[in-house]
Order: structure tokens, then sequence, then C-alpha cells
């Protein structure tokens, strides 16, 4: 016979149960032989529950092959038609979808990291829209409003700093906001034109950044075409920046767990997922890398009149006026 001395991970009945961190436990097992008996103890780590991911019974089927623009264009078919709920409502969801992985009763607010209890104070905490509301004049109404996808919980003087402002590296150093944070680690930097995150959610914002320049391709909820440009400053328009540090945190930030949980959470819910997630990949053929754009996204303002009209069927090529077809 034999005991385990932690049975969430091993019971005394063989049953193994895999979580999000790699365990080690520890087995005492008996043995006899008539009157003979001798105990022995065995170390068993017990690796974590590798993410692997399906099809989702077919669900990116209808991008399969495509690259560029017309991967963009199938994923925002795909993607697109969601299941909607009030603004008033994410702060029920908001608790599940960000609930903290080592703390059920706990939700993890995002730009500081803190794990903040999901029954406290809702003065303390609000839903951002990490596309703001003002680069894209969707309010806080259904679909583009209220699209868990890119609201998270952060602690509300935090959201204030971060406003309207782009995306990108650099500025004033804010440490320990509200007497949350990791000691003498800041949370986050910012500018007169930017905003810098903590390094642990860097690539979750940009992809959540790409989905909804995916998602909001035109129409569909959202009164504007909401676009990824290489600039910072965009003030109210419905282009956010700055793309290319965007692309830099995609590969520096992996897609992690929490990340992944997140969409699996929300696709319960609204009925559809962030391929950014499912498939990194999928970033490099839409936008290209931080070092090379895709013509389409560079910042030159000499392009913005073509580039509006006809961006269904032509792009620029770079340091060039003429219209080329795709």
């Amino acid at each position: 016979s034999w005991n385990s001395d932690n049975e969430d991970v091993i019971t005394n009945q063989g049953v193994v149960a895999r979580g999000s961190t790699d365990k080690t436990v520890t087995l005492t097992a008996t043995f006899t032989y008539k009157t003979l008996e001798e105990i022995k103890t065995y170390q068993v780590k017990v690796l974590k529950e590798e993410y692997v991911p399906d099809d989702y019974a077919g669900y990116y089927e209808a991008a399969s092959g495509k690259t560029g623009r017309e991967l963009k264009l199938a994923l925002h078919s795909i993607i697109s038609g969601h299941t909607t709920y009030s603004y008033s409502s994410l702060r029920t969801y908001l608790r599940e979808t960000d609930e903290d992985p080592n703390n059920p009763d706990n939700m993890i607010l995002m730009y500081t990291g803190v794990s903040y209890p999901k029954n406290g104070s809702t003065q303390a905490w609000n839903r951002e829209h990490t596309w703001p509301k003002s680069h894209g004049g969707f309010g806080d109404s259904p679909s583009a409003g209220t699209d868990m996808h890119h609201l998270r919980p952060t602690v509300v003087n935090v959201n204030s700093d971060r406003g309207n402002l782009d995306f990108d590296e650099g500025g004033v150093k804010v440490e320990s906001a509200l007497g949350y944070g990791e000691g003498s680690s800041f949370c986050y930097r910012v500018t007169g034109v930017s905003f810098e995150p903590r390094d642990e959610v860097k690539g979750d914002i940009a992809r959540m950044m790409f989905y909804m320049a995916t998602r909001y391709d035109g129409g569909d909820g959202c009164p504007t075409d909401l676009e990824l440009n290489d600039k910072v400053g965009n003030g109210s328009t419905p282009y956010l920046g700055k793309l290319s540090t965007l692309l830099k945190w995609h590969e520096e930030d992996p897609v992690d767990d929490f990340e992944r949980k997140r969409n699996d959470v929300i696709y319960s819910y609204q009925e559809n997922r962030n391929p950014f997630v499912d498939h990194p990949e999928f970033v490099y053929s839409i936008w290209g890398t931080k070092d090379n754009l895709k013509p389409l996204f560079k910042s030159n303002s000499d392009y913005s009149f073509i580039y509006t009209l006809l961006k269904p069927i032509y792009y620029i090529e770079e340091g060039e006026k003429d219209e080329k077809i795709i």
C-alpha cells in the first residue's frame, strides 16, 4: 500500500490531477511479505498541464491558408456577431474573466497586478477600455463598448492616468499606486502622449489591440473603423498606436495560461475568441514585425488619404506614392 502527502495532486487511489504549475508529491510505500515489512518514500514530480489548442470545432477553418488583408477579413467575419452584454453587467463577468489563479476569491487588476477581493469595494476598481472610447466613438454601448476581450478591471486612479493615451515605452515611472504594486518595481510609466504598462501584461494588451482592430474593421456595432498605426498622440481619432511597440510586446511577452483561460471564459459568454491568443502567428501575417511593418500601417501622413479610400484593394510601397494593386 502507499500514501500521498498531497491528495489534491495524487490521491491514495492513484488518480493524478495536473494543475497550472509543476508539483512534487511524496509517496510513502509500505511493502509486506509474510511477516516482513519495509517502508520507502518516493518523490514524484507531476508536471503542469500543458495547453494544447484544438481547432474549436473548425472555428478558424474559414481563415485557413489566408494571409495579410485576406486573413484579417476572414478573422473579422469569424469573430463578428458575438453575444453582447450591458456595461453594468461587466463587473460580474470581469470578476470571472480576470480571476486570480492562486485565489479564486480575488481578481487581478491589470495595470498594477494587484490581487483584489471580488467582493471588495467597487469604488476601488473600474472597467478599463484598453482601446479608449474616444479612439472609436463607441461609448459604453454594445458591442465595442462592452466587448470583454478589451475590458479589464483596473485600479481607478491608474485608469485615470492612462486616459486615452496611446501605448508606447518611456515616461515618468509611477510606483505602487494607492499603496499597491510589487514593492520597488514600477507599475507603469506615462508621458503626455503615451502609456507603458508593466512588463507582465504588455503582450496581453498588444493582442487585445490586434483583436479590436480586427473585430471592428468597419461597421458591426462600432461607428468607426478601428485601425492601428505607428504613431502616438492620435488623440480622439479612430486610430491607436504605437504599432511597432505593440508588435515588440507581442514578441517579448508571449501568450500565457492566464491569457488562455481568459479567452476561454469570454468564449463561454460572448461565443467569440481572440484569434491572436489562439494563433499568435496571425499577427505577423497581418501587420508584419516591429522592424518591418506592412506598408498599409506606415505612419507617413502622405499615404493617409489614399489609404483611407483604397485600403481594401491597394497598398502603398514604402517611399513611393504610386498605388499598386494587391
